[in-house]
């Protein structure tokens, strides 16, 4: 579970977890590295994994990042779990859709809608 110098702020609600950013803005390919390997270790932790990343205050977010997202989606996935993305900035989202990976996701609106998603 993250430790005091952790990137994320992590929740349970039952059996999905949620996860939030402790910055506004990731981009930094350090911080993303420690994103990843956190997220990582949740999602080992979990048998199928019910993730949901929360981008609440998220402002501005890299390509790594979104390599990063990738990944973690394909990880959760060969576990035979489910994520789901909630609260993306507009012009973030318009990244998403660029590059169609609002295909790829399950994004929604709010943290709300997206926890009544999981099966």
């Amino acid at each position: 579970m993250p430790t005091s110098d952790s990137r994320l702020k992590v929740k349970r609600d039952g059996a999905i977890v949620e996860v939030q950013f402790r910055d506004r803005n990731i981009l930094d390919e350090a911080n993303i590295q420690q994103i990843g390997d956190e997220v990582k270790a949740i999602i080992e932790a979990e048998t199928a994994p019910k993730l949901l990343i929360n981008f609440t205050d998220v402002d501005h977010l890299s390509s790594a990042a979104l390599g990063t997202l990738i990944t973690i989606n394909n990880r959760v996935r060969a576990l035979k779990g489910q994520l789901r993305l909630s609260n993306i900035d507009p012009q973030i989202y318009q990244v998403f859709v660029i590059t169609k990976l609002n295909k790829l996701f399950e994004i929604h609106e709010t943290a709300e809608k997206a926890r009544a998603s999981f099966k």
